[in-house]
């Protein structure tokens, strides 16, 4: 017997739909040029508010709780209840968040600003994931890399055009990226439109009705190859975490390069990064999920290992590689999870946008206490041999193959 979990609601068009990939790709660079400013503010704040190092750690505590543990729970809730308008609604939240910390005059305002904020991401990514699914044309993974390089694009962006419009100008000047929100929220509208349009009535065979031995059976199915992929999540964004957060560190310490100098190396590895994730989805469409998932993450691992130990040149051709190669396993890794769990899109994707977003902070945290207690130097050693976690990739099964499928039994 053959009982689907997937929702027709889900179900992708038959054609790729660039229109609309290319506007969430936008909306994501908007939403993630947002989030990358409160970071890039921190030097300010703290003066401005005679913060202790503490409070300023208290301040990420709270904005990566609300951007990224409450992910699968939103993700869950629009499983059941999708709503074209939640993502113009969510960035709503992006958006008052914004003026609240443009006039913020007391700690805890503060507080509630970047919290507002999480939690506009933390509607945005599951719900955007969905789109990206419905728009995909079943180029699944094509669909997530244009979606997610826009992201990446908007961190980058993000902290230059703080150093340009805040720190020059004052904390006000936060409410400038407003205008950023309402352009996204105005997008987003539009986009709404064409997800009202394109959502179907769900299948009666949902999973909530299916008998409680089925669904116990799914869920032993695909509860290792969960653990897996997060254990894989992990390996690549506490290793993302050395580099963004203190590659630049590592030069100056190592090649006494000035300030400058390390953040053109930093642009150069960030832009490796987009490259990766532009490539790695097609790359999982064609030659099958799994296979890429494996090599972007394992097949990193010569290449961080010779690092800490080249030259300035090599160091520099070597952090290409690797944001190239490490960078192309998220979209496969989302879009594998998706296939496992179908229905559940934007669990999935609040799952796994949240657990990334919450290794990258306790990474640079853990990395940050660690270099203190140690060196720089120490730091890149040790996480060096994070991607030869890549080797359980080996251990997932092949959803290609008929031999295996978690959404049904025979």
């Amino acid at each position: 017997m053959k009982t689907s979990v997937a929702s027709s609601s889900e179900t992708p068009q038959s054609t790729t739909v660039y229109t609309i990939l290319f506007a969430i790709s936008l909306t994501h660079l908007l939403n993630d040029l947002i989030q990358s400013v409160i970071p890039a503010i921190y030097p300010m704040i703290k003066s401005s508010f005679g913060l202790s190092f503490a409070q300023v750690g208290l301040i990420t505590l709270i904005f990566q709780l609300t951007a990224s543990i409450l992910q699968p729970f939103v993700g869950r809730f629009t499983d059941k209840r999708p709503n074209p308008k939640s993502l113009a609604i969510g960035m709503l939240f992006t958006f008052t968040g914004l003026l609240c910390l443009a006039f913020a005059s007391h700690f805890l305002i503060v507080l509630l600003s970047v919290s507002l904020i999480g939690m506009g991401s933390s509607v945005f990514h599951p719900e955007a994931s969905r789109v990206a699914h419905l728009a995909s044309g079943g180029r699944k993974g094509l669909a997530q890399s244009i979606f997610q390089v826009g992201g990446n694009a908007g961190s980058a962006i993000g902290p230059l055009l703080a150093a340009l419009i805040i720190i020059p100008y004052g904390q006000t000047y936060i409410s400038w990226f407003a205008l950023v929100a309402i352009l996204a929220i105005v997008i987003l509208l539009g986009v709404g439109k064409w997800y009202q349009a394109n959502l179907l009535p769900k299948q009666t065979a949902s999973p909530s009705k299916q008998p409680g031995l089925m669904q116990a059976e799914v869920k032993r199915k695909v509860k290792g190859p969960i653990i897996i992929l997060l254990l894989l999540i992990f390996s690549k964004y506490f290793y993302l975490a050395s580099m963004t957060s203190y590659f630049t560190f590592f030069l100056i310490d190592k090649f006494q390069v000035s300030v400058q100098q390390s953040q053109v190396y930093l642009f150069i590895f960030l832009a490796a990064v987009a490259a990766g994730t532009i490539i790695g989805g097609p790359l999982g469409d064609r030659y099958g999920r799994k296979r890429i998932i494996w090599v972007s993450i394992l097949g990193a691992a010569p290449f961080t290992l010779l690092l800490p130990y080249a030259s300035l040149f090599w160091t520099a051709i070597l952090s290409v590689a690797i944001g190239v190669i490490i960078s192309s396993a998220f979209s496969a890794i989302l879009v594998y999870a998706t296939d496992l769990v179908p229905g559940k899109v934007g669990m999935i994707a609040g799952l796994f946008f949240g657990f990334a977003f919450g290794m990258g902070g306790i990474g640079s945290a853990v990395l940050g206490w660690l270099a203190d207690l140690t060196s720089i130097r120490f730091v890149f050693q040790v996480c060096a041999f994070l991607p030869l976690m890549g080797i359980i990739a080996g251990f997932l099964p092949d959803l290609e193959t008929a031999s295996y499928k978690p959404s049904s039994l025979k």
